[in-house]
């Protein structure tokens, strides 16, 4: 007997099938596709864009979604059924708001407009994308009436991104981490010479890099028979299934960072994806339930991870043999200590932990004032380098290491930076939870080693993909509320300890 919930599916399907058929045309237009083929690649996307929308705001749909809950009502919260349910029917909600001009809009603009930036980037020219951008912030602010809101503006796009934060909510847990981390940057300032990485700034060879990439990656969890290292401008991952789950990386001849982080960074993303629970396959439920949660995946094996000290006395001398003139005189300590340097930076990034945040605030201002029609395409730049100089110390001399290092302005999506730094507090909360579940995590790592903590990450986050959203998750895996708490611990012990404060 065909339920209507089964009738559900099937169309769930069908939406998810056009949809990932779209992430493949845009993952291979950013990784293998040839510079002329993109006005037809924006064709072929447009028109999938245009017929996911379609069909999932269609009044079939929301016929679909009434019968099956009036079906499956009194269902448990935490069956697959209620989750996708809850789901849906706030995405159609959502997407019942937005006409499927702008739908269409947006997707001719993001091909062209990231086509715009590539070389605008690479020419060091904020001219050419200028008008882009323009067209970007238009779209934004249009995008933000037609979802609507009660208190900010920027809470109707933050929302999409990490479901029921507010932008008071950001704005007081960023203004708390200002107050902690700038004594502690200041007082690592005074001891700046401390630290030395010059170590990461030599000729690596780019074969050699990709060949430790890959092996890295794999060492900490992600499954190459599910996965894929591409080579892009901006790094990235993307997932057309549990079992297919890309990554990517960009390569500098010298330096060394780049390549490495961004290889662990992506595998954090894809792993997660890789780890959601097989029933949940072809329904939205199969992805990391918001971007903050996802990031705080790719910083944890980025740097809780990455930029662990044991991390590396297991695993530097397989650096090392691969690039002995460069590192054959330095030890796994040397190395940890050049990889965990503490200074302002202009790329995002390749920014250190410490400082990591305060691109993202920077970002999340700059946003804000957009949106709300108080800063202007053409005054970006500057506007740009102003609150670098007054968040880390430095001004960018170039517009490319500036306003023109993301991709992500290609794209009418304000309200997706601030979850990068929400990862960051993400990731430890969840770390220091996880050690006191299970001590062994903690000695596994201090060996290299990741199995104990993959599998945690599995049972208690990965398997649930977006079942639940993010404040539920962090309450139900920690027993707490998202707090900067656990980060400034960490933070304060780590970089203390380096720099013998």
């Amino acid at each position: 007997m065909t339920t209507q919930y089964h009738k559900l599916l099937e169309k769930v399907y069908e939406i998810n099938d056009l949809g990932k058929a779209l992430a493949v045309l845009s993952w291979d237009k950013e990784v293998n596709m040839p510079p002329k083929g993109l006005e037809a690649r924006v064709q072929q996307m447009t028109t999938l864009s245009r017929l996911t929308h379609t069909m999932s705001t269609s009044d079939e749909m929301g016929q679909l979604i009434e019968d099956a809950t009036a079906e499956l009502n009194g269902a448990d919260y935490d069956s697959n059924e209620a989750s996708l349910l809850r789901l849906l029917k706030k995405n159609y909600e959502d997407a019942r708001k937005v006409p499927a001009d702008f739908v269409a809009r947006s997707s001719q603009l993001s091909g062209p407009a990231h086509a715009a930036w590539v070389q605008a980037r690479a020419a060091n020219d904020y001219a050419q994308f200028e008008p882009y951008m323009e067209q970007v912030i238009a779209m934004c602010q249009e995008l933000a009436e037609y979802y609507g809101y009660e208190d900010e503006k920027y809470d109707a796009l933050l929302d999409k991104y990490e479901i029921g934060m507010k932008t008071a909510d950001v704005r007081a847990i960023f203004d708390a981490n200002k107050a902690a981390l700038v004594p502690l940057r200041e007082a690592i300032d005074e001891r700046g010479t401390a630290v030395s990485d010059a170590l990461v700034h030599q000729t690596f060879d780019i074969d050699k890099q990709k060949e430790f990439a890959r092996t890295i990656s794999a060492q900490i969890g992600y499954d190459y028979e599910r996965g894929h290292l591409g080579t892009v401008v901006h790094p990235f991952a993307t997932s057309f299934s549990r079992d297919d789950a890309r990554i990517t990386t960009r390569w500098y001849p010298d330096f060394l960072n780049p390549a490495l982080f961004g290889a662990l960074h992506e595998s954090g993303h894809a792993m997660y994806e890789q780890g959601t629970h097989p029933d949940l396959a072809r329904t939205p439920l199969a992805r990391g339930t918001s971007l903050g949660i996802h990031e705080s995946q790719s910083r944890m094996m980025e740097n809780l991870v990455g930029r662990n000290r044991g991390f590396w006395q297991a695993h530097f001398p397989k650096l090392q043999a691969l690039f002995p003139a460069q590192l054959g005189s330095a030890s796994a300590e040397d190395f940890y200590r050049a990889i965990n340097k503490v200074q302002p930076s202009y790329i995002r990034v390749e920014a250190d932990e410490l400082t990591y945040n305060f691109h993202i605030i920077l970002r999340f201002e700059l946003e804000q004032a957009m949106l709300n029609g108080e800063l202007a395409a053409k005054d970006l730049p500057e506007a740009w380098n102003a609150k670098m100089e007054a968040l880390l110390g430095v001004v960018p001399a170039t517009d490319s290491e500036g306003c023109l290092q993301d991709v992500h302005w290609t794209r009418p999506g304000f309200g997706y930076f601030p979850t990068y730094a929400l990862g960051n507090l993400y990731a430890a909360q969840f770390m220091e939870t996880a050690v006191a579940q299970n001590p062994a995590i903690e000695s596994e790592l201090a060996a290299g080693r990741t199995e104990a903590l993959l599998n945690w990450l599995r049972e208690n986050i990965h398997q649930y993909g977006r079942k639940f959203t993010p404040g539920e998750l962090v309450q139900r895996v920690t027993g707490k509320p998202l707090s900067h708490d656990a980060f400034i611990r960490y933070a304060t012990a780590k970089f203390s300890d380096i720099y013998g404060l």
